[in-house]
């Protein structure tokens, strides 16, 4: 497949207020179409819906031990450039995201060197933002 064409991804908020702020605010994502219940968002390029459901009472965390860190699953985001990924993780900082992962570079000097990171939205929904040295490494084993 040679064009990328965008995603769509629903996803379950339990403030759509909270997380409409976070999504716009802090992410910097342009709204689309809503209602009371739910919001589309410019996510990077692919839309992004937030959908109302009620707080679980079960609060089942997963992960994945990933170079000692305990990488949350699921979890969703978006490949940027390594310049947009750093211009990015700093505005995070400035508005004191709580990381689950700090960014950090994985792979340094290998095949697939990349930039990532890790944090949740108010809903609890975990993120991933990362960045290749060599965007052609991208699926490279």
């Amino acid at each position: 497949m040679n064009s990328v064409r965008p995603f769509h991804l629903a996803i379950p908020v339990d403030d759509v207020a909270k997380n409409r702020k976070f999504y716009r605010d802090v992410l910097g994502c342009t709204e689309g179409r809503s209602s009371d219940r739910w919001v589309d968002f410019n996510f990077f390029g692919h839309q992004l819906v937030i959908h109302h459901k009620e707080k679980s009472l079960e609060k089942e965390v997963n992960s994945n031990p990933v170079d000692g860190k305990e990488v949350p699953v699921p979890h969703f985001g978006v490949v940027l450039d390594m310049e947009t990924f750093e211009n990015f993780s700093e505005a995070l900082k400035k508005q004191n995201i709580q990381f689950i992962i700090e960014p950090y570079i994985r792979f340094k000097g290998a095949i697939g060197e990349q930039a990532t990171m890790f944090f949740k939205d108010p809903a609890g929904n975990a993120l991933e933002f990362k960045a290749f040295k060599n965007i052609d490494q991208l699926f490279a084993t």
